[in-house]
C-alpha cells in the first residue's frame, strides 16, 4: 500500500477528515514503552519529516524466518486486517539505527498489539504485561520482555506471533524522549487519575482526579509501577489512561485543524521512533484514508488475560498468562473478532 499524499492532491473537502483520522492512528500507532502515543499526520512535508528522521529496521531485523512464523491468513475479513507490534525502550541508542546488535540485559518494559480491523471499523489495542511468563523458543519459560534482549525484534515477534497465532505485520519501537516531546507539543495533556500516589521516579504527587501534565510529568506517570500494590496491572491501566487522553488532545480542534501545531508535534517525535521498512509515511496515509470513519469509540484497550502474580522455579515474581483463555483469543484473531474479545475480557466474561 504506497500513497503519494502531498497536500496539494488530496481534496479540500477532504483534508479536514483525513488529518483527524490520520492523528488517531498515529496516536495508537506511536503508543509504546511507556504508555506514549505519536500523532502523525502523514501529509506533504509531514510525510518526508517521518520518513527521513525515523530510523528503519531491515525485514531480517525484524522477522523471524518464515518456517516459524504462522500461515498467512488468505480468505475472511482478518486476511484484511492490521496487526502492529508496539515496543517500547528507554533510549533510541539501544534500539537504533542497528537493532540487530542490541546491548546484553535490552528489555521492553511496554508491549502492545494493535489490531486494526479487516472491515476498518475497529481499532483495539492488547497490551501484554512485561513480566508474562511465556515460552520464548531457544530460552525455555521467562518473562516476556526477556526476548528483546535474547533474539532482538525477530524473537519478540515470534513470542507474539505464537500466543495470538497470527502475523505481525508491522513493528514499531518508540524511545522515552519522545513522550516528553509529544506532550509537550501538544501544550500537555489532561487525565483522571484513578488513584493518587507519590511518584518513585521524581520527586512529585499525583492526586485523584483531573489533573495536566506536561512532558516530565506525563513520563514519570505512564512509567510509574512501584507505588501501587498491583504494579504493572495499573501501570497498563494509566498507560491505556493517557493514550486516550492524548488522542483527546490530538483529535481537539486547535490540533487536528493546525498544521503548524501537527508538524511541531511530528518533528518532536520521529527522530525517536524506530520502525519497519513498510511502516513508512505511504503505508500509514494509505491505511488511514481506508478508516476514516474510525472515531474514538471505535478505539478499544485491554490487557491480555492473565490469572495473577506467580513465583517461577528460580523465585522470580511474574505474571501467569491464562492458558484457558489462549485458544479463544487466538481464534478471535484468526476471525478477525478482536474487538469483540476485547470487550467479553473487560466485562469479566
Amino acid at each position: 500500500m504506497s500513497l503519494n499524499l502531498d497536500e496539494a492532491e488530496v481534496p479540500a473537502r477532504k483534508r479536514t477528515g483525513l488529518r483527524v483520522t490520520l492523528i488517531t492512528l498515529g496516536a495508537i500507532l506511536g503508543v509504546i514503552a511507556i504508555g506514549v502515543a505519536v500523532v502523525a499526520i502523514f501529509i506533504g512535508t509531514i510525510a518526508r519529516t517521518w520518513d527521513e528522521e525515523t530510523a528503519k529496521l531491515a525485514e531480517e531485523d525484524t522477522f523471524p524466518e518464515e518456517t516459524l512464523r504462522p500461515p498467512i491468513i488468505e480468505e475472511g475479513d482478518a486476511a484484511n486486517a492490521v496487526n502492529i507490534l508496539l515496543l517500547g525502550s528507554d533510549t533510541r541508542d539501544a534500539v537504533g539505527d542497528d537493532i540487530s546488535d542490541l546491548p546484553g540485559g535490552q528489555r521492553s518494559d511496554t508491549i502492545m498489539v494493535v489490531n486494526i480491523s479487516g472491515d476498518r471499523e475497529h481499532v483495539t489495542v492488547m497490551s501484554i504485561l512485561r513480566d508474562s511468563w511465556v515460552e520464548i523458543p531457544g530460552h525455555g519459560t521467562a518473562k516476556i520482555n526477556a526476548a528483546l534482549s535474547w533474539g532482538g525484534v525477530p524473537l519478540t515477534v515470534q513470542v507474539i506471533e505464537g500466543l495470538i497465532d497470527t502475523r505481525i505485520d508491522q513493528v514499531a519501537i518508540v524511545d522515552a524522549e519522545s513522550f516528553k516531546g509529544l506532550t509537550d507539543a501538544l501544550g500537555g495533556v489532561d487525565i483522571n487519575n484513578p488513584i493518587a500516589f507519590q511518584s518513585t521516579h521524581i520527586d512529585h504527587f499525583y492526586p485523584q482526579g483531573v489533573q495536566h501534565l506536561d512532558g516530565e510529568l506525563a513520563m514519570a506517570y505512564a512509567r510509574e509501577r512501584k507505588a501501587y500494590a498491583d504494579g504493572d496491572y495499573q501501570r497498563v491501566r494509566n498507560q491505556q489512561l493517557f493514550i486516550s487522553s492524548v488522542m483527546d488532545s490530538a483529535l481537539s480542534a486547535d490540533t487536528a485543524l493546525n498544521p503548524g501545531r501537527v508538524v511541531d508535534i511530528v518533528s518532536a517525535v520521529s527522530p525517536f521512533v524506530t520502525v519497519s521498512e513498510g511502516l513508512n509515511a505511504g503505508y500509514v496515509g494509505g491505511l488511514a484514508l481506508e478508516m476514516t470513519s474510525i472515531r474514538k469509540d471505535d478505539i478499544n484497550f485491554f490487557t491480555m488475560p492473565t490469572s495473577g502474580i506467580g513465583v517461577s522455579a528460580d523465585g522470580q515474581s511474574i505474571v501467569l498468562v491464562d492458558q484457558s483463555r489462549i485458544p479463544e483469543m487466538q481464534e478471535a484473531w484468526a476471525e478477525d473478532e478482536v474487538a469483540d474479545f476485547a470487550d467479553l475480557v473487560k466485562s469479566g466474561g
